[in-house]
């Protein structure tokens, strides 16, 4: 499936070993697709929870 790149921008994130682990973990236990969506899931958690400026 091709990415609509009107509506997505691709990036490059380097993470740390730990957090990667902690990353797929997620990914497994919530049974998601792949680690991307993963990834896309907590941000926007972490977005949530971000006090609003």
């Amino acid at each position: 499936m091709a990415v609509d790149k009107d509506k997505n921008s691709q990036i490059l994130v380097t993470f740390p070993i730990e957090m990667i682990e902690e990353i797929e973990k997620f990914w497994h236990d919530n049974k998601l697709k792949n680690r991307n969506e993963a990834i896309r899931q907590l941000v926007a958690m972490g977005l949530q929870k971000a006090p609003q400026s």
